[in-house]
């Protein structure tokens, strides 16, 4: 395994840790972690190891905007650039770590065989990316959401340009985490480029979605429209589970739960098939 950090295209820390498989030249899984989330969150670390066990390498790592920092990995200290973050910041790293593993790790994986697999908001960031690039041959997404616009749109925007902020409760740690303007405004700047339902209604790779039916915080609709929209998709849907599969932050089990099981085995098939 190694950790390493790469500077973003705003020269900003994308810390990166790679679980590599026991054999060289295999396939190379990029995970994107959601909103609020980071590469250290619950069972990210044992199914990283798990992934490459399985003969996959795996690859993790921190938005550069998350909030976290190297002192604090699992705890939101950098508030300002939380409130920085959006879509394209986001997008842009994503493609920061595609290329560092392009140009750094060329001689021990498969770069042609570079997989993305994202959860809940690093979902549709995965979705986006694989669209546009060709380097990119599988796609598995974890409880995404279907439509970023739909998620932002409500009837405070004009009290959140008033106040140049909004904030977002984390129950997890009982933060208020703020949201500033440039968020909605880099959204509306970009609305095509940040379309899900179009980069979906382009893709042609073969993806997999993978979400629970009783997940409340991205409802199972959206998986049936990614469905819908991808051509080569496949939907395994998991009954009576979160969108966190049943998993939590901190994670002390010596095995998962039995629904992030199921979300793991199928992935992981999708992806060595």
């Amino acid at each position: 395994m190694i950790t390493t950090v790469i500077n973003s295209s705003r020269n900003k820390s994308i810390h990166i840790d790679v679980n590599f498989c026991k054999h060289n030249k295999q396939p190379i899984v990029i995970f994107s972690h959601g909103f609020k989330g980071f590469k250290d969150w619950g069972p990210f670390n044992a199914m990283s190891a798990y992934f490459a066990d399985s003969g996959l390498n795996f690859l993790k790592f921190n938005f550069s905007h998350n909030g976290v920092t190297t002192s604090n990995p699992c705890e939101f200290t950098d508030l300002d650039a939380f409130g920085n973050n959006n879509f394209t910041i986001e997008l842009e790293d994503l493609d920061s770590v595609i290329h560092w593993v392009l140009s750094e790790l060329k001689d021990k994986v498969d770069i042609n065989r570079i997989f993305l697999m994202g959860h809940s908001r690093g979902g549709g960031i995965s979705i986006l990316t694989a669209e546009k690039n060709i380097y990119i041959k599988k796609l598995v997404s974890w409880a995404s959401v279907s439509d970023f616009e739909r998620r932002i749109q409500n009837d405070k925007i004009d009290l959140w340009q008033e106040r140049g902020v909004v904030y977002v409760f984390n129950s997890r740690t009982n933060q208020q985490l703020p949201l500033f303007y440039q968020f909605y405004e880099d959204f509306t700047n970009n609305k095509d480029y940040l379309s899900i339902p179009n980069a979906s209604k382009k893709l042609s790779i073969p993806v997999l979605i993978v979400h629970a039916k009783n997940d409340k915080t991205v409802d199972f609709s959206d998986a049936l429209e990614l469905k819908a929209w991808i051509k080569n998709a496949s939907l395994f849907s998991i009954e009576d589970s979160d969108h966190v599969f049943d998993s939590k932050h901190p994670f002390y089990q010596n095995q998962f739960p039995e629904n992030l099981q199921l979300a793991i085995d199928n992935t992981i098939s999708f992806f060595k098939t």
